[in-house]
């Protein structure tokens, strides 16, 4: 969990177990409090690669059903034309090497953002 993501660790833990300097504690402790953690919590979700607790992503999937079904019920739905987004597909995270053609990226760092940022104002000509 260390590996993956410490600051979502800590912040965990500070927040579950009121534990602020987990390093102080001995490392089965650490573990014990670890896996003790909400199945929502930040790390988890890491660890199972979710972006939204899955009771969200179950509203959506009932929200889409809802959704599909009025739609089968217009004319657009007969002809099978002007179907419906699904809320959930946009909640599950996809390989990254795949285009999903969203509208935002997500950096690992500030430092990332930052070359990002440069590289493309250098390419649009905006402020150096």
């Amino acid at each position: 969990m260390i590996a993956l993501d410490e600051d979502a660790l800590v912040c965990d833990l500070a927040e579950t177990y009121q534990i602020y300097d987990y390093k102080q504690l001995p490392l089965n402790e650490v573990a014990v409090f670890a896996y003790g953690l909400r199945d929502d919590s930040r790390i988890k979700q890491i660890m199972s690669d979710q972006i939204v607790p899955l009771e969200t992503t179950l509203l959506a999937s009932i929200v889409d059903r809802l959704s599909l079904s009025l739609w089968l019920q217009t004319k657009d739905g007969q002809k099978g034309v002007n179907r419906p987004a699904s809320i959930a597909d946009q909640l599950i995270k996809r390989d990254k090497s795949e285009n999903d053609g969203k509208d935002y990226l997500v950096f690992e760092s500030g430092e990332d953002f930052e070359n990002y940022r440069k590289a493309l104002l250098a390419k649009t000509g905006g402020e150096s």
